[in-house]
């Protein structure tokens, strides 16, 4: 494998390592006594040259030995082997021209032989010009070829160079280029001087003299045309890397401009520079996007044209993957990876020191595949130097790699005995560098010697270094990194410290302005973490702690105390703890929450005689959502919602107003704002009298009354009644002021239908325009009614009626009939209509199931009222605390067959308030709501209660509110048992479990166990036949025979008075007197019926009627009173079951038995709590019933 320590610099002379400076060194002084193939130092490049002295070819290398030169020239050795230097000059004697052609150095010593690149040595002696004024005009300029192209410069004799423009520039090709003369550009010292850059040489031309003739011509103007390119189109290849300039030079008058495009694409897009005036495009560094079709396009103002490049880029060879320069220990395989590409993709050639490999011997070591060449079990013998080569047609490149096989001593770079700390779950690194030729191999030990490698979490790097993920703190301990084969070693100790924990994380607060908060931050480190820090920050920027006004208090414990709380301290505030290993952060927010601030610029506007318009801009909520605005008179008159900020008003006449209004939200009333400007209703009557009638009872005769107007309403003196009347048919109004009810009209006709309306007026004006009323003249008229629940009203025919109380959606029948004083008409033909769609009513019940601790099903039924058709549901959620404040979450259920939902990413520590509303096609009826939280993963319990019998232990516990069932079976070992038995498998939510089966007088060790761990164990007893002795002469004393007997003889008569009444079917009294004292709230045990007698009893058997009645616990000494909502229930033993309300049922095998031996209850008076009889069935009634007597 590749040793990665050693590397050869093409630079130096040395050898660079790259291991730990300790032992850089030790190593340096080992190599310095090896030998090294040649490495060169200096090459030579191409050149042109104007004399001998230009001749100067560099080729310089190291080496141990030291290396020998010679030169190749065109293919041929020239001169002698070079000693010490290489370096190539030229000699005076030989002439300049012989010197040109392509030149390669060879640098060898008994390790190898390294070679330069081929390089190409180039070896390189007017008229007046007379033009018209607006002519063009072209100076050329042409220097002496090179193999670098010359930069040309046109100057004067002065050397001052000739000033450009887009008129007079210089070309790509030297000349010089004028689009349209001028006289000022006569002058005779046009000199084009050419700049050898290589060479270090600037070669003038001769001066050129350039004449311009004046000339009529110059008004007319001319067409531009280019200097160059010539033609239309012109096809240009680029390399890669390379720089090209395309360029267009026009000639024209007047001077014309240039636009560049791309015609395949967006020449923004691309490398290419547009400079010189507009007439070149120039691209520094050309890409292979740069490549498609350019137009350059000249332009005035008589006319264009326009030439067309089509610019194709390859590239020469270059580098993808370069082999590199290192030592190699025997029998390693080496890959030598050589990646070259460009455009055409080149090829690659491999030379071992200078010669080709199809020259060198055949070895079946070693086999090359275009870029890669393999060397496989290498020897001392193949260090050499290799050449890597890629050529195409754009040329070559050349790549010298050593390769050196050398063998070394093992040893381990890495520091004995070092300290290792990781948290539990992080990653580690314990280091293990070694170093040697080969390679050495490396080995891990825990202090159990067990090999580490075996572990999947644990990985071996090249170096012998390893690294552990996911550390636990079992992890813990010193471990050994050992080379194989040697008894060189080292030792690394590992401490997994326990994660950083945040327990009780910032909350959410609401606090009101001027107010402190607390945000707490408790946390758990490991005490090995000496150094901590704690950091707050409020949206993302950190507190600092404030003082000496104590603005911001940070506690020893994390704890951020902000006081005067304003709104500026609102936000999200995050706690970092930061150890030397971990950190760990959580957030929580303050939300500044304080009285609304006043409304403002209060408003009144559409002023019409009593109505208006009141309009303000609310105030600063501060966080709490307005509620309502109040509108006072310097007291309350008006709400109208938060998001309001204009109301209509209709005033009382003859009053004068001002407004203010006041901000309501949780926190309170803001400041009322500031008063209103003043308004003063006018004081006509602002209404007219209701009750407007006919009370005719005369024929012929219209009396119209009303109801009189309280004088408040006057709103002036003068106040009269105008009365107007007309018959039903007529179009005319007349009408008659009076001061009071009634007004009668005479010769109006018999029963005659008349419109009636009376308005109010006063001395300044007239009420609002009343509405007619429909009455008749006197008559014993019919009338009308609707059965069901109509009153008519006397003398006047009722032609419509409003009915209440109808259902919606809903489909009615209804029959009118007529009356009058002679009697009632026959029903009309029924009518058939239905009520309109209305909104639901709320669904009939609201459940939840928890399948999760962050997840809830709820489950409802439709609404009882459904008053249309169901489109579906609006389940609607909130977390409980701060209600008002937190966001509801809404979900839409738009099938209406469904009536369940889960919710999931819900908050364990939470409760929610859930809310669950139907809706129809008019709208959402009102929500059924209901509070909940999730159950959390039940355990099995670990408090319980043991109750001994002689063959069974009673277990009861008090199972967790918003725990899970969970199953789990109870472990029990007799002390002289062999093995451990278990029981069924039992409900954590059962709340009670009879070990049954167990022998009297026996020690048991009883085990409930959660995964591995032992959750509850206890150690008891059950109950032996143990004899009681009576002490000597107690049941001779006579007050105990005479207490004894009163018993047994009251017990007889009991006995007969049932049996009597038993005979004659009826009912005991005591049982009469239960049903009396019965609390109703008294919860049943599982599905028996307490406390209510059953004839089924009487019908079991005729030769052994059973009198058991089972009682129903009584409200003053219900046993419920004596557990915490659990029904107790008793085995034939006398012990009680705590059966839990509402959780799962009792195992199999417990329930309660119904044999001939039924079990009985009594509750004794407040003196005797629990009462347990054990009496045959047939008498059992009778001690019942003398127990309550008791």
């Amino acid at each position: 494998m590749t040793n990665n320590f050693l590397q050869l610099n093409e630079d130096k002379t040395e050898v660079l390592i790259v291991a730990p400076d300790t032992t850089a060194s030790k190593v340096i002084q080992f190599l310095e006594s090896l030998s090294l193939p040649p490495v060169l130092t200096e090459t030579p490049v191409s050149l042109t040259a104007f004399s001998t002295e230009d001749i100067n070819l560099p080729c310089e290398a190291s080496g141990n030995p030291t290396p020998t030169f010679r030169w190749v020239k065109d293919g041929e050795a020239i001169g002698s082997e070079r000693k010490e230097s290489g370096t190539l000059r030229a000699e005076d004697e030989v002439p300049l021209s012989s010197y040109e052609g392509l030149y390669r150095c060879y640098a060898s010593n008994s390790l190898g032989t390294a070679v330069t690149q081929s390089i190409q040595v180039i070896v390189e002696g007017e008229t007046p010009q007379i033009g018209k004024e607006g002519e063009s005009m072209m100076l050329t300029c042409n220097p002496p070829e090179s193999s670098t192209p010359p930069n040309i410069h046109w100057m004067d004799k002065r050397m001052v160079h000739i000033k450009q423009s887009d008129r007079v520039m210089v070309g790509l090709d030297g000349n010089l280029y004028f689009s349209n003369l001028l006289k000022t550009d006569s002058r005779d010292d046009y000199i084009c001087n050419a700049q050898y850059i290589t060479a270090g040489t600037v070669l003038p031309d001769t001066a050129v003299r350039l004449t311009v003739l004046p000339s009529n011509d110059v008004v007319h103007g001319r067409k531009p045309h280019l200097f160059r390119p010539a033609g239309s189109h012109t096809s240009l290849l680029a390399l890669r890397g390379h720089s090209i300039v395309l360029e267009c030079i026009p000639k024209g008058l007047p001077t014309p401009k240039v636009k560049w495009t791309k015609k395949d694409g967006d020449l923004e897009k691309t490398s290419g520079q547009v400079d010189d005036y507009g007439r070149q495009l120039r691209f520094y560094n050309i890409t292979e996007g740069d490549d498609g079709e350019y137009e350059c396009r000249a332009f005035n103002d008589h006319g264009s044209t326009s030439h067309r490049f089509t610019l194709s880029v390859e590239a020469s060879p270059y580098w993808v993957k370069q082999p590199e320069n290192l030592l190699y220990s025997p029998g390693e395989t080496v890959r030598l990876d050589c990646q070259a590409d460009g455009i055409p993709t080149p090829s690659i050639t491999w030379s071992i020191n200078g010669q080709p490999l199809t020259e060198v011997d055949d070895d079946p070591r070693r086999s090359a595949s275009g870029g890669v060449l393999i060397l496989r079990d290498v020897e001392f013998t193949d260090t050499a130097v290799y050449q890597c080569e890629a050529a195409n047609k754009h040329g070559s490149i050349l790549l010298n790699t050593h390769l050196y096989v050398v063998e070394l001593p093992p040893q381990i770079l890495s520091s004995d005995g070092v300290v290792y700390q990781v948290i539990e779950g992080g990653d580690i690194v314990l280091f293990c560098e070694s170093f040697g030729s080969p390679r050495p191999h490396i080995t891990w030990e825990g202090e159990d010697n067990v090999p580490l490698l075996s572990d999947p979490r644990v990985s071996l790097q090249t170096d012998g270094t390893i690294k552990l993920s996911g550390a636990s703190l079992s992890d813990s301990g010193e471990y050994t990194c050992s080379i194989i084969l040697t008894d060189i070693s080292i030792t690394a100790h590992l401490e997994v410290l326990n994660r950083t924990v945040i327990l009780v994380r910032p909350q959410d607060v609401q606090a009101l302005r001027g107010s402190s908060a607390l945000l707490d931050c408790d946390f758990y480190k490991d005490p090995r973490l000496l150094k901590f820090q704690i950091k707050w920050r409020k949206d993302g920027q950190e507190v600092q702690e404030s003082s000496p006004d104590d603005k911001r208090i940070i506690f020893g414990n994390g704890t951020l105390k902000v006081t005067d709380i304003q709104s500026d301290d609102g936000g999200v505030y995050s706690c970092e703890v930061i150890t030397d290993l971990d950190h760990v952060k959580a957030s929580g927010s303050i939300t500044v929450v304080a009285r609304p601030d006043p409304p403002k610029d209060l408003s009144l506007s559409d002023v019409e005689d009593h109505h208006l318009t009141l309009s303000w801009i609310p105030g600063n909520s501060h966080n709490s959502p307005i509620i309502e605005e109040g509108k006072w008179r310097w007291e309350e008159w008006k709400r109208v919602p938060g998001e309001f900020n204009h109301l209509e008003l209709t005033l009382h006449r003859f009053c004068t107003y001002r407004f203010r209004v006041t901000a309501i939200n949780e926190l309170g009333h803001s400041d009322p704002s500031k008063p209103s400007q003043t308004y003063e209703t006018p004081p006509v009557p602002d209404s007219n009298p209701t009750g407007v009638r006919s009370e005719s009872t005369d024929p012929k005769t219209l009396l119209i009354t009303w109801d009189e107007m309280d004088k408040r309403l006057h709103n002036s003196h003068g106040f009269l009644y105008k009365v107007f009347w007309r018959k039903a048919d007529s179009v005319h109004w007349n009408h008659q002021d009076v001061t009071s009810p009634p007004f009668r009209v005479n010769n109006t006709g018999t029963y005659t239908p008349f419109e009636i309306k009376v308005q109010a007026v006063n001395s300044l004006g007239e009420g609002p325009a009343p509405e007619p009323e429909i009455g008749h003249s006197g008559e014993e008229g019919t009338l009308s009614k609707l059965y069901g629940s109509f009153i008519p009203e006397q003398h006047r025919v009722i032609t419509s009626e409003e009915v209440s109380g109808l259902q919606l959606y809903s489909t009615y029948e209804l029959s009118i009939t007529a009356f009058n004083s002679k009697g009632e008409s026959p029903p009309s033909s029924p009518h058939s209509f239905s009520t309109p769609e209305g909104a639901p009513g709320p669904p009939a019940s609201l459940s939840f199931e928890s399948p999760s601790d962050k997840s809830l099903i709820l489950y409802w039924t439709p609404p009882e009222e459904t008053n249309g058709l169901l489109l579906g549901y609006v389940v609607q959620y909130r977390q409980g605390e701060f209600a008002s404040f937190r966001k509801v979450c809404t979900k839409i259920i738009s099938d209406p067959s469904v009536t369940h939902i889960e919710l999931d990413s819900l908050d364990p520590s939470s409760h929610y308030i859930f809310k669950v509303i139907a809706r129809t096609a008019a709208g959402d009826g009102p929500p059924i709501t209901r509070r909940g939280a999730t159950l959390l993963e039940g355990v099995p319990p670990s408090n319980i209660t043991i109750v001994s019998s002689n063959t069974s232990l009673n277990l009861s516990w008090v199972p967790g509110d918003r725990e899970r069932n969970h199953g789990f079976v109870i472990r029990y070992l007799r002390k002289t048992g062999a093995q451990w038995e278990e029981s069924e498998v039992v409900n954590s939510t059962q709340a009670f479990y009879s070990l049954t089966g167990l022998h009297p007088g026996s020690q048991y060790h009883l085990m409930i166990k959660h995964g591995n761990d032992t959750q509850w164990e206890d150690v008891t007893w059950t109950i032996g036949p143990v004899p009681s002795e009576m002490p000597g002469g107690f049941a001779t004393q006579g007050w105990l025979i005479g207490l004894i007997s009163a018993i047994v003889l009251l017990v007889l008569i009991l006995l007969i008075l049932c049996l009597i009444k038993r005979s004659k079917g009826g009912k005991y009294a005591v049982k009469d007197k239960e049903e009396k004292e019965v609390d109703s709230e008294a919860r049943p045990m599982k599905d028996e019926t307490f406390g209510e007698y059953s004839d089924v009893d009487e019908k079991r058997s005729d030769s052994q009627p059973s009198l058991c009645v089972e009682s129903k616990l009584g409200s003053d000494d219900s046993l419920a009173e004596y557990g915490d909502s659990v029904d107790i229930q008793f085995n034939e033993d006398g012990s009680f079951i705590g059966q839990y309300s509402g959780r799962g049922p009792v195992p199999h095998g417990n329930e309660s038995s119904e044999s001939s031996s039924s079990r009985c209850h009594a509750v004794s008076d407040h003196s005797l709590k629990y009462l347990t009889l054990l009496i045959p069935s047939w008498t059992s009634f009778c001690w019942h019933s003398a127990a309550r007597w008791l």
